[in-house]
């Protein structure tokens, strides 16, 4: 994550910072639409998008297992929902 906001800090200040100025601008945004219209990016952005929701999911249910019943109720429900593990094993949890 760090890479990818370093990257877009230097391509917004190579734009700014460029001689050719709204030229380049357009040049860039041109290509960055096209390369974005391509089916295998756009196949390649959809996976990525998907492994990280996935990614997300099992870590808040991780955080929900091993914290939930140190957090307030509402926040463990939250978790215990957005992992998928909710249900009579979460309802044990949050009574003990």
């Amino acid at each position: 994550m760090r890479k990818l906001t370093f990257m877009a800090g230097v391509a917004v200040g190579y734009v700014l910072g460029a001689r050719a100025g709204r030229e380049r601008y357009e040049q860039l945004k041109e290509r960055t639409e096209r390369l974005l219209a391509n089916p295998a990016v756009r196949n390649t952005v959809d996976s990525a998008a998907q492994s990280g929701r996935q990614a997300a999911a099992r870590a808040a249910g991780v955080v929900a297992d091993r914290a939930g019943d140190r957090l307030p109720g509402s926040v463990a429900e939250r978790l215990r929902s957005v992992g998928g593990h909710g249900g009579a094993e979460g309802s044990d949890r949050q009574a003990s």
